[in-house]
């Protein structure tokens, strides 16, 4: 292969590294402080003397070595230097004419700038380089290593790839100090990471290098060359420019499901608070789930709400870099109500103990206090009896409601049994049996009452006959005409129609 050829591989290694889609690229490259680069390779070698002995020469030289220092600061500014072998020998068929070794060294300064995940450098310095140039005064061809002096331009892309491996494309110009010379070097390399210690961490990398050196002697010598250089490598690093970029984040899935069935609640409320701050509310979808969340590391508190639910917390532990999911029960909202029953004496309004409270074939007795509590109740209007020695039986009704607890105070009259009759009842509107505050006449009594806000009413009528009158805004007035004896208990409930509109 001629290496006349080689510029087009160089070409092409840059289109491929520069060419791989963002979306593909495994995470940034970290901002190394140092690196130390050791390379061991072979040298393929063309060129040609065109003045002086007329010398053309091809041919591959092991032993290509090559030593590279790097180092920055926390900022964007630093520094690089560099040290490379490269073996030569000329040969003329079978027969070794001239050898030795070549020399090229750099130092200077270099300012680094990241884009995005990549990390470019751009450098300036100084140059030495020894290249061929031949003699023939003693009749036989000799090797006189001829030093150039340049100042040298150049720069380094480093580009991360998938499976945390990292592409790296060189260019350097130098531009000749006292002589005539012109040329460049390409270069690209792969490195694949091998170890990670701390903040230390070591690549394998593979590198590939085309030079093209053209020089003009003062005594008007003419010698030009391309040399391609293959080798491998090992580099070392402090703060890991092949270091994995860890996530500031972690991710969060929630599932709210009823805590008895199993089954997903869609449309869920979820409020969290993470760092100790709280975030926007966030709805749940038709599955129950709520995912996709980035949140940063630490405890996260969930707060999770439904239609006919009470509320439900979670606390959960996010990790940078890892997914974490949770599943949320909400329990149902109580479908029962509590009701509360406090008995007092008529005269003195003092707790009346020990008094019967009956409450459908529930039969319990008040504490010291006159109160007695019954759990565990459906909603709806229910009848309640309370008696007590020495005391007039008295019946209430009361509408319990689900998921709260319902009190009902209840005094006792004292004196003989019969005396008077005792009416009570509720008022409630036949549109879903919401509790009506009507207004209660009877003309008969003389007696004009309001219900409370339940709706509830009682009175006490001598023995008789009367019309009892019941009205309420918005519904059409009912008589109900009922006869009573001494001492009777009646209770029955009013229901009221609205007005057509």
């Amino acid at each position: 292969m001629r290496f006349r050829s080689r510029p087009f591989f160089v070409v092409l290694l840059l289109a491929l590294t520069l060419g791989v889609p963002i979306s593909a690229w495994a995470g940034g490259v970290s901002a190394e402080r140092a690196s130390v680069r050791l390379r061991y390779g072979l040298a393929f070698r063309e060129g040609a003397q065109e003045a002086g002995p007329a010398v053309t020469y091809s041919g591959m030289t092991p032993n290509d070595v090559a030593l590279g220092l790097s180092a920055f600061g926390e900022g964007w500014l630093g520094g690089w230097a560099s040290v490379q072998r490269e073996g030569f020998s000329l040969s003329l068929g079978s027969d070794s004419v001239t050898g030795g070794a070549l020399v090229r060294a750099s130092v200077g300064p270099a300012a680094r700038v990241f884009l995005g995940p990549v990390r470019a450098e751009l450098s300036a310095g100084y140059g030495f380089a020894q290249l061929p140039v031949f003699s023939s005064s003693t009749g036989q061809v000799q090797l006189v290593p001829t030093a150039r002096h340049a100042a040298l331009v150049g720069a380094r892309v480093v580009v991360p790839l998938p499976w945390r491996l990292r592409a790296e494309v060189r260019g350097e110009l130098p531009v000749a100090l006292g002589s005539t010379s012109n040329g460049f070097a390409a270069s690209g390399a792969l490195l694949v990471p091998v170890l990670r210690r701390g903040e230390w961490g070591g690549a394998l990398v593979l590198e590939y290098q085309y030079v093209r050196d053209a020089l003009t002697t003062a005594d008007g010598v003419v010698s030009r060359q391309s040399l391609s250089r293959a080798g491998v490598a090992f580099e070392l690093s402090l703060g890991g420019a092949e270091a994995e970029a860890r996530p500031e984040t972690g991710e969060l899935v929630l599932t709210v499901v009823d805590a008895d069935t199993g089954l997903p609640l869609p449309e869920a409320r979820v409020v969290l608070t993470a760092g100790g701050v709280e975030q926007a509310p966030r709805v749940a979808g038709v599955d129950g789930r709520l995912t996709d969340v980035p949140l940063p590391p630490g405890e996260v508190l969930a707060r999770v709400s439904a239609g006919g639910y009470l509320p439900a917390e979670e606390r959960v532990t996010v990790t940078a870099g890892e997914r974490v999911e949770r599943v949320v029960r909400a329990r149902p909202e109580p479908r029962v109500g509590t009701l509360r029953v406090k008995v007092v004496d008529a005269r003195s309004g003092k707790p009346l103990p020990g008094a019967a409270v009956s409450v459908g074939t529930t039969e319990l007795r008040t504490d010291a206090t006159g109160q007695v509590r019954v759990e565990g109740l459906g909603p709806g209007p229910l009848e309640v009896k309370v008696s007590a020695e020495g005391f007039r039986t008295a019946q209430e009704a009361v509408a319990i409601a689900a998921g709260t607890e319902t009190e009902l105070p209840v005094s006792l009259v004292f004196g003989r049994q019969g005396a008077l009759a005792t009416l009570s009842g509720q008022v409630r509107s036949v549109r879903k049996g919401k509790p009506l505050q009507a207004l209660l006449v009877i003309p008969e009594a003389k007696i004009r009452r309001r219900t409370d806000a339940r709706g509830t009413f009682q009175v006490q009528l001598k023995q008789g006959r009367y019309r009892l009158v019941f009205s309420a805004p918005g519904h059409l007035p009912q008589t109900k005409v009922v006869t009573v004896r001494d001492g009777e208990q009646a209770i029955f409930n009013v229901d009221l129609f609205p007005k057509s509109r």
